[in-house]
């Protein structure tokens, strides 16, 4: 007999605090790019401000203190969650061909970030999370918990190793090249994505992640950035297998202590990181960078779990479920909200486009981040899911992984119904 391996979980069978949680952290992300859409990601390598009015700056410095890092983070950590919920459910159903069906579906994921990171906006984080998900299924999957608990002390230690390393060997010299060559790149990328054609983005693009993956200095950066995201992950990894999301209500008096430390600490780490990088803005490593490269590690874990945990608390109440629906509707397409908001933001700020490129500062992006986000991409999802199970990205992603599989359960379909 054939049994189903879909990818995404029927509506009966979802965990609806996960999909607030995705739907939030869909917008975080989203007020996070917003400054790589609309302007070089190369920008300010030399420690100028490209927008240095005082309310840009204010509006610059918030964000990244209260959302910088924190919500790819949270996705992370839902990866590693969502990777213990469908890899679970998957062998339960198929012991033999489900191991191999998950390494498909990732294998598919890391195609779609790649094209969308070498083709449209080379700030993808898609392929990232699909090359850390093949670690955990090939590596970390048998690994025990006392296991993944040195694996996060490991990760939170990095950044102490990688700023002493970075310190010793990265001369005024150095420096001076990485700051030109970025400013090349900020120049091309302002002729390619300013004033040129769809084709022309899309070459830079590609150029942009050569150079990520190509350039042993960007290697180093880009190691940096998985440890970040494989440490909240590997939070994820073992809060799916403690069922902490499910047993939340059981664990309630534990949260709500560990809500206010969290937000305790990542507050302090990310003032103290904001204030660090703001008042030492001229390139090259040192010991105050080093701090607060540090106090930006650990705000990253501290704040993102504040807001988890917060939320959590509040989607176990009736009246603040209804409040949060907004979330939960962006949260059951992610993917294809993911990639919407790609497709709208270049549209608006390319060249091809509507030609905004380099003209919106900080607080108006805060301004058309939310109402993008509240605006088109809630409504959207909200319309398309009374008509669909599952987003239209997430239903080709599961075809492509699955094959036929992948249509829902009539079974499935009743209890939604019903």
């Amino acid at each position: 007999m054939q049994v189903s391996t879909a990818g995404s979980l029927p509506v009966a069978e979802r965990i609806a605090t996960l999909d607030i949680l995705r739907g939030f952290a869909l917008m975080g992300i989203l007020i996070m790019n917003m400054p790589g859409f609309a302007n070089s990601m190369f920008a300010e390598a030399d420690g100028s401000r490209l927008w240095p009015g005082a309310v840009d700056v204010w509006a610059g410095e918030l964000r990244d203190m209260l959302f910088g890092g924190k919500f790819n983070s949270m996705f992370s950590m839902l990866f590693g969650i969502g990777f213990t919920i469908q890899y679970g459910r998957m062998t339960e159903r198929d012991p033999v061909r489900g191991p191999w069906l998950y390494l498909r579906r990732l294998i598919v994921l890391l195609a779609i970030g790649v094209l969308h990171a070498t083709v449209f906006w080379p700030g993808d984080v898609l392929h990232t999370y699909a090359m850390l998900g093949l670690l955990m299924l090939v590596a970390l999957r048998r690994l025990d918990d006392r296991g993944i608990l040195a694996l996060i002390i490991l990760c939170l230690v990095y950044p102490v190793l990688s700023g002493a390393l970075r310190l010793a060997i990265v001369t005024p010299e150095i420096t001076a090249q990485l700051v030109a060559r970025a400013k090349a790149y900020e120049a091309s990328g302002n002729l390619a994505f300013g004033q040129g054609g769809f084709l022309d983005a899309a070459r830079e693009s590609a150029l942009i992640m050569a150079h990520f993956y190509g350039d042993r200095w960007s290697l180093w950066g880009a190691l940096g950035w998985n440890v970040q995201l494989m440490l909240t992950m590997l939070i994820g990894l073992l809060a799916g297998r403690r069922r902490w999301v499910q047993r939340a209500p059981e664990l309630m008096p534990r949260i709500r202590p560990l809500t206010w430390l969290m937000l305790a600490v990542g507050l302090a780490c990310s003032a103290a990181s904001t204030l660090i990088f703001a008042s030492h803005r001229v390139p090259g490593p040192s010991l105050i960078k080093m701090l607060g490269g540090l106090c930006y590690w650990t705000a990253r874990p501290a704040m993102m779990l504040f807001y988890a945990l917060l939320i959590v608390q509040l989607a176990h109440s009736l009246k603040w479920r209804h409040v949060l629906a907004p979330f939960a509707e962006a949260g059951r397409m992610p993917l294809t909200n993911y990639l919407m908001q790609t497709a709208i933001c270049i549209t608006v700020f390319h060249h091809w486009g509507f030609g905004l490129w380099g003209r919106v500062g900080p607080a108006w992006q805060l301004v058309m981040s939310l109402t993008l986000f509240f605006g088109i991409q809630v409504p959207l999802s909200r319309w398309w899911l009374k008509h669909h199970e599952r987003g239209p990205m997430e239903a080709l992603w599961s075809r492509l992984t699955y094959g036929r599989q992948a249509t829902p359960a009539p079974a499935a379909v009743a209890t939604r119904q019903g």
